[in-house]
């Protein structure tokens, strides 16, 4: 008989094992894993419980048996089998990733002042003790950067490479790898991170606070969010924006950057304009030129009839902003049906300035019976300030209300100075 035939009459047998064999099969299983000193002894048993478990999946136990024997078979095969993997290792292969773990740990964690030097000393000690694992010298790890210690690792890791050790014949190596390794999880996991620290103790490290002297308003957060806001920070007002989880002190931070409109906070309050936050619109408003790129975001809020206070504080900001992209999507809402909106539209046409807009406000002023809506048209018409615009605006100085009246007068003066200055 061949090798292979033996082979399949082997096979064949596992497969008809009664229950009393596969029993006594897993007993010998069991004190083989006990006995187990090698990778190739762990090969062994597993073997043998493989063979059970195939066996198992083709018995056809007795019916009039009470409890079927198979629960409990499947029971000791699966104990066995993971007691084979408890067992197995541990692999050179295992410290390498975690060595991964740590590079990735230490180049996207954000340290505190305490923390950066903690995880330099981590790696150094993890140097020094691969070192002795592996008869080799590392060195010192001096540069506390995190970039240059993930690199410490990488040097670590090409030496494990290098090594190509074997799990049984090199096991104390091993063994002094996982130690080691595992020493720099416990020094990388006490060093402090920036997210270890309370929000109070983050703005004081960011020197949120050092703005302070004497103070008369609580919390102490406003009182230095108010001398951040007139010394001009943006970069710390956006911090406690950020940092301050607080119906209050949000309201107050976005207040004090709609009221700074500085550009330099134009990425956060798009992010927020593109939820529809009406004081991130707001904000953008007051930032003028400098938040013309959202122009764009803003422009699809224009036609959100439902919303008027949205489309309000959107024509707003499209009308401080000033670019004339606007001008055709802001003079459509001039026929819209809210009489409260209509005029902010118009408004925000006197704003940007485009001589476009002349015709559809002055057929406004014609045609609309909103005196709320005329007097913002006519308005509008003396901020374009064309000779043309002035002019349209000036013809109603006779008109019945007061306010149209009174933007008319203004625009006749102001054709009188130019007028004036012509000559002069």
């Amino acid at each position: 008989m061949t090798d292979e035939e033996e082979a399949t009459e082997t096979e064949e047998e596992a497969l008809q094992l009664s229950a009393e064999e596969m029993e006594s099969r897993l007993e010998e299983a069991s004190e083989a894993l006990e006995a187990a000193e090698t990778e190739a002894d762990l090969d062994d048993v597993e073997a043998t419980v493989g063979r059970v478990a195939e066996a198992l999946e083709t018995a056809d136990f007795p019916e009039d048996e009470e409890e079927s024997p198979g629960e409990e078979i499947q029971s000791r095969i699966d104990e066995l089998r993971e007691g084979i993997e408890e067992k197995r290792g541990p692999y050179a292969e295992d410290v390498l990733e975690e060595i991964e773990a740590f590079r990735t740990q230490l180049t996207e964690t954000r340290w505190t002042a305490n923390g950066t030097p903690a995880t330099r000393e981590a790696v150094d000690a993890y140097l020094d003790a691969a070192g002795d694992a592996l008869d080799t010298e590392f060195g010192d790890a001096a540069d506390e950067d995190p970039e240059a210690l993930a690199a410490e690792l990488d040097r670590v890791a090409e030496a494990i490479e290098d090594a190509d050790l074997d799990p049984d014949a090199d096991a104390d190596t091993v063994a002094a790898l996982v130690g080691a390794t595992e020493e720099l999880e416990t020094g990388l996991d006490e060093a402090e991170e920036w997210d270890d620290l309370q929000t109070n103790e983050q703005l004081r490290a960011e020197g949120f606070y050092d703005v302070l002297g004497h103070y008369k308003d609580y919390p102490v957060e406003w009182a230095a969010l108010k001398e951040h806001e007139q010394q001009g920070n943006v970069d710390q007002v956006l911090r406690a924006l950020d940092a301050l989880d607080s119906d209050f002190m949000e309201r107050h931070c976005m207040e004090a950057l709609t009221r700074m409109g500085d550009p330099a906070a134009f990425e956060e309050m798009h992010a927020r304009a593109q939820k529809r936050d009406k004081p991130g619109i707001e904000a953008l408003g007051k930032m003028g030129a400098g938040a013309e790129e959202a122009v764009d975001t803003l422009l699809e809020y224009v036609d959100e009839d439902s919303d008027p206070q949205l489309q309000k504080v959107t024509f707003r900001a499209l009308g401080e902003i000033g670019s004339e992209e606007a001008t055709q999507a802001l003079a459509n809402k001039l026929e819209m049906d809210d009489d409260n909106v209509r005029p902010i539209a118009a408004r925000a046409l006197g704003l940007i300035g485009d001589t476009r807009a002349i015709q559809p406000l002055v057929e406004t002023i014609e045609e609309d019976e909103e005196r709320t809506v005329r007097t913002a048209a006519a308005w509008a018409l003396r901020q374009i300030g064309t000779r043309e615009a002035l002019e349209a605006a000036a013809e109603y100085e006779d008109a019945r209300e007061y306010t149209l009246q009174a933007e008319a007068e203004k625009a006749r003066e102001a054709l009188e100075e130019e007028a004036a200055a012509v000559e002069a």
